[in-house]
């Protein structure tokens, strides 16, 4: 060999490589025993792992073979030698793609990166390949001795780098920060370790330096430890299981356990939980994965591919929990599915779950199946239209509907109130009812915009009338008690009467009265600012929840709304009318009018007038229609 050449293969040592094989199986135990997400960036991460075992294998064997040259045939010294710098092409090429991944670029941008780097890759190879056997860089001379001309492998080595950092330069804004520093911190390290390792004529650290970036990877994108105590892992690697599930077409078994009792922050399982929940992970099943998705919320999964018996499994840990149950007497929630197709979009899975509780009995359990499923994509439906109807905050949105029901005034016989009503008319449904939106609208914080809507449209509507000359006492609004709580409350409802050009005491608010003293004092506040520019008030629902006389009285309501409830109760017999005919007349003693709600025939209406009615409403008069349909139950005539 030339001096030169022989120095270069002279100096190296095998520790490094050995080392960079030792850490890498050591990689490859974490990974199996930790859970990673499988995403196809991880993906890639794990085959530059699998080549640098292969590089420092394959290098590892070429300064094996390299003192037996002249005795063994030259190919057997070549062929490790082309995979060593083919696995070391193979891991920058991959982390070229990886980038690629995280930074999620467009069609456009995304080929312009493939052509380049598999153009790259593919000339590298071939110059691999031709180097022994044209005679340049590395090849055997005329006289049998190596001969190493051209370090082409760096040249290689520096395009693939500076690709990466044209990348990252590029495309800076689409990686976070941190992890953009820590990407570029391990490549610079590693292309300068390189640099030096060549000007020293070293070889030994080469396929060493490759593993900075492989673990910066590892440790920045893919750590996801298990939380320590029980277990699992978080709500995060849930999400990558089920959308790669879904990429797969990978069947799973869930079983979900919710407590609410843990769902706090800052709680923490006592030990014999903590004992209970692994023994369930590991006694039952063999590869299951534990999530924890909240406080209180685990959610057990198993490959049905890899755990034939799971439906056995799951019975089995039930019938066991149950004993348990019995000693810790803790309030649960249990769920059993299958991961669906249609619930691949949006972590749909965990929401679905989630939807579940909202409705499930304390200590239940439920194996949801088709009418479930469609019922939560229903409600993500609904949920999805309120959120763009509160977006846009459209006070004439066309998707809600006022309907109304007229009320009876017993002393003029006529028809001159009204209760005004809500729907939704939704383009893949059609009408939604009041129980099936109303509490999704509070739950997310909708229904300040929705009860403006209906209450700027029933002004309008009000006003309609009044000009055609019907003669309309007033039409009530429902509000809620998230309504009440808003700051601007009273300055939103005063604007919105008043730009519709109607008198203040054509509309009347309605507010069901609330244990919370909060918003008792809240509502009380709201009555008082308002009362004075002609708004009047009903308090809806009496008879139902905990109304109570103290409270009631300290707020000056116009109106109180006696339950349908009530109304059945009276005629159930003598005792049960009086008593609701002497609340009616404690009420009217104090000068509050009484409306009993769910009249439906003469026996109700004979009944309700004889204690002590002002306002009778319900089906005997009319079902809720269109507020457009209210001028066929009003009379024309003067106006107050």
């Amino acid at each position: 060999m030339i001096p030169d050449t022989l120095s270069y293969y002279e100096n190296y040592t095998p520790t490094a490589d050995v080392l960079v094989v030792a850490v890498c199986l050591v990689f490859i135990v974490l990974i199996r025993a930790a859970y990673i997400s499988r995403t196809r960036s991880f993906i890639y991460l794990r085959h530059m792992i699998y080549f640098a075992v292969t590089a420092s294998v394959a290098n590892l064997c070429f300064h094996g073979v390299l003192p037996l040259a002249g005795n063994i045939p030259n190919i057997l010294i070549f062929i490790p030698h082309i995979i060593f710098h083919t696995s070391l092409y193979s891991i920058l090429f991959l982390q070229v793609h990886y980038l690629r991944e995280i930074m999620r670029l467009n069609i456009k941008e995304n080929r312009l990166f493939t052509v380049l780097s598999i153009s790259g890759f593919s000339v590298l190879i071939l110059l691999e390949v031709l180097q022994p056997m044209l005679g340049f860089g590395m090849y055997v001379g005329p006289d049998g001795s190596f001969q190493r001309e051209m370090p082409f492998f760096i040249f290689g080595y520096v395009f693939f780098v500076l690709l990466m950092f044209t990348m990252l330069f590029i495309y800076r804004e689409m990686i976070f920060r941190p992890i953009l520093v820590g990407l570029i911190s391990s490549v610079s390290i590693s292309f300068l370790l390189m640099l030096i390792q060549e000007w020293m004529g070293e070889s030994s650290y080469t396929v060493f330096t490759f593993l900075f970036p492989i673990y910066a990877l590892l440790y920045l994108a893919h750590s996801n430890p298990y939380d320590l105590e029980i277990g699992a892992v978080d709500e995060r690697a849930f999400t990558d299981l089920m959308y790669l599930s879904f990429e797969q077409d990978e069947e799973l078994y869930l079983m979900s356990l919710y407590m609410h009792e843990y769902d706090g922050k800052g709680q923490h399982y006592p030990e014999e939980i903590q004992k209970m929940v692994k023994h369930f992970v590991y006694e039952f099943f063999k590869h299951p994965t534990l999530f924890l998705i909240s406080g209180g919320h685990l959610v057990l999964v198993v490959r049905t591919s890899q755990e034939p018996d799971y439906i056995d499994g799951g019975q089995r840990m039930i019938d066991e929990f149950m004993k348990l149950y019995a000693d810790y007497k803790i309030d649960y929630k249990i769920v059993f599915l299958k991961n669906d197709r249609r619930l691949k979009e949006d972590n749909d899975c965990i929401n679905f779950i989630k939807y579940l509780h909202f409705d499930m009995a304390e200590n239940s359990i439920l194996k949801p199946g088709d009418k479930e499923v469609e019922s939560y994509l229903r409600y993500k439906y609904i949920v999805s239209e309120l959120a763009d109807i509160n977006g846009k905050h459209d006070l004439n949105e066309p998707r809600v509907l006022v309907y109304c029901q007229p009320v009876l005034n017993i002393k003029s016989g006529k028809y001159d109130t009204a209760e005004a009503l809500m729907r939704l008319k939704l383009p893949d449904t059609g009408i939604v009812y009041p129980d099936e939106f109303i509490y999704i609208a509070e739950r997310f914080k909708y229904i300040y915009t929705l009860t403006q809507i209906i209450l700027n449209k029933t002004c309008l509507k009000i006003k309609e009338l009044l000009d055609d000359g019907y003669y309309v006492q007033r039409i009530s609004v429902n509000f809620s008690v998230y309504d009440i709580r808003e700051p601007d409350f009273c300055e939103t409802i005063e604007n919105i009467i008043k730009d519709s050009g109607i008198p203040y005491e054509k509309v009347a608010i309605e507010i069901t009265e609330t244990q919370n003293e909060r918003d008792f004092e809240n509502i009380k506040k709201r009555i008082n600012e308002l009362k004075d520019s002609g708004v009047r008030f009903y308090l809806d629902d009496f008879g139902t929840g905990y109304s109570n006389f103290e409270r009631i009285m300290e707020l000056p309501f116009d109106i109180v709304k006696f339950d349908r409830s009530l109304v059945i109760a009276s005629g159930t017999g003598n005792k049960y009318k009086s008593m609701v005919s002497n609340l009616a007349m404690m009420f009217d003693n104090g000068e509050y009018s009484v409306l009993y709600e769910g009249i439906e025939n003469d026996e109700d209406e004979k009944r309700c007038i004889d204690m002590n009615a002002k306002y009778l409403q319900g089906f005997k008069y009319s079902k809720p229609i269109p507020i457009d349909q209210l001028s066929e139950y009003l009379d024309k005539g003067t106006n107050d």
